[in-house]
């Protein structure tokens, strides 16, 4: 390794960047899109790019329609019992305000086929946010309530499968009109038995959409050239916790790999993009990608998942010479690393992918018999600043500025649209639920 290189990995090791920036933004209160909280922390991005020396750095605004929670109430009449209880419920945001009372159905983990040999019609169904054992791929919460809604649910339940008293949350999509809440693992349990003995319920939800703005903050560093790498990270957080995890510790990672970069001879520019709106539907990356020239960008690295569990994650969707890149780099410092293939379109990188530009997401997984698709603490109000471990947010940063590195003076082939939705095609029904199969396909 050049030794200039070295150097400035070892900076990371010794900066106090990567804890500050986490520290301040799970500081900063309700980071939900279009909220204070949110713009707060756009503001304090664009002073730390500024801080560290980056070309045309600007913060750029963007409409969004804004979604504040207001209150939710779930009751569960049990008629075999002559009883009433009520559960702690949190609305899924883009939940419509709504009162719904229906029987109370258990579909499993929410498959279509389990859908199917349940009596959905005018109930609301119950689904575990976990992804079914037998899945070979990630299912997406939107997968899910898209099926139940296409089935005439009228009302959809989100149980946490992992035990805390901890309901989940997630957006839906803008404009969906089937409520939508979260509850506990705990929660799930009794209204899994309660749905077996007949049980109804009545979900109240009050909510409001109005006219918001968001923003995306940039900046740039390296040599002038015409292809630039677009180095990403949301900084948005669902309003329940302190999204430290979810995604304080991937902008925390690409502050660090900046501040390593930049200065160094690197093959092509870089440019910064930390995107708001992400949890809210990618509504950020969604905008960046709508007004850049793609054939400008020579790859997209997005950090989202990064540092925040111990074992890191290469997702190379589709791209070969992404995934030997990825190999070789690990390989040269002696790091494991976990190397997934297959593309999938739930976080920033998709605009960008669905366009033809090779994509490197950075993430990570806790391992052991969590599954390789475990959401872990995040989504829920336990993603805060005490499950970070320090030593995994530098280690994952030093990793992550090498990978940058590395692709900004690699040669790479534009993604085949004929295999990407190859390899989503078995994906397709269900992508298609969710409303993020591209319209373009279908031509």
């Amino acid at each position: 390794m050049d030794e200039r290189v070295a150097r400035r990995l070892g900076t990371i090791w010794q900066s106090d960047r990567p804890w500050r920036v986490l520290s301040t933004l799970a500081e900063f209160e309700d980071r939900l899109g279009g909220h204070p909280g949110e713009k707060r922390a756009a503001e304090f991005l664009r002073d730390e790019l500024e801080a560290l020396g980056l070309d045309n750095v600007r913060e750029k605004s963007f409409a969004i329609p804004e979604w504040t929670r207001g209150e939710t109430s779930l009751l569960v009449h049990v008629h075999s019992r002559d009883r009433e209880r009520t559960f702690e419920a949190r609305a899924l945001p883009y939940c419509p305000e709504s009162t719904v009372e229906a029987p109370l159905v258990d579909v499993g983990y929410g498959t279509p086929a389990e859908l199917d040999d349940s009596e959905v019609e005018d109930a609301i169904v119950v689904a575990s946010g976990a992804t079914p054992p037998s899945a070979d791929r990630f299912v997406h919460r939107t997968e899910k309530i898209g099926h139940a809604a296409e089935r005439g649910a009228t009302g959809f339940i989100f149980a946490n499968h992992r035990p805390g008293q901890l309901p989940p949350t997630g957006s839906l999509r803008v404009g969906d009109t089937l409520p939508a809440v979260g509850v506990s693992y705990e929660t799930g349990e009794w209204l899994r038995e309660y749905a077996r003995e007949g049980a109804a319920a009545r979900l109240n939800v009050t909510a409001s959409v109005e006219p918001g703005t968001s923003q995306n903050v940039r900046g740039r560093f390296g040599p002038e050239t015409d292809e630039r790498v677009l180095l990403l990270a949301h900084y948005d957080a669902h309003d329940v916790g302190e999204g430290a995890l979810d995604n304080g510790c991937g902008v925390a990672v690409l502050l660090s790999v900046v501040e390593a970069l930049s200065g160094l001879d690197l093959d092509r520019s870089v440019e910064v993009a930390l995107v708001g709106c992400e949890e809210l539907g990618l509504q950020g990356s969604e905008t960046l990608a709508a007004n850049i020239d793609t054939d400008d960008v020579h790859a997209v690295v997005n950090l989202d998942g990064v540092g925040r569990e111990r074992t890191i994650q290469a997702l190379t969707h589709a791209s070969d010479e992404i995934e030997t890149l990825v190999e070789e780099v690990f390989e040269t410092v002696g790091h494991p690393v976990e190397i997934g293939d297959r593309p999938h379109p739930y976080s920033d990188h998709w605009p960008s992918l669905r366009r033809g530009i090779p994509t490197l997401q950075v993430h990570s997984q806790a391992g052991g018999e969590t599954g390789p698709w475990e959401r872990g603490w995040t989504h829920t109000r336990a993603d805060t600043r005490d499950k970070v471990d320090r030593r995994t947010l530098r280690e994952h940063a030093m990793l992550a500025a090498l990978l940058v590195r590395e692709l900004a003076g690699a040669d790479l082939e534009r993604i085949d649209p004929d295999r990407l939705k190859a390899e989503l095609s078995d994906a397709e029904p269900s992508m298609r639920a969710a409303g993020v199969w591209p319209d373009a396909w279908d031509e």
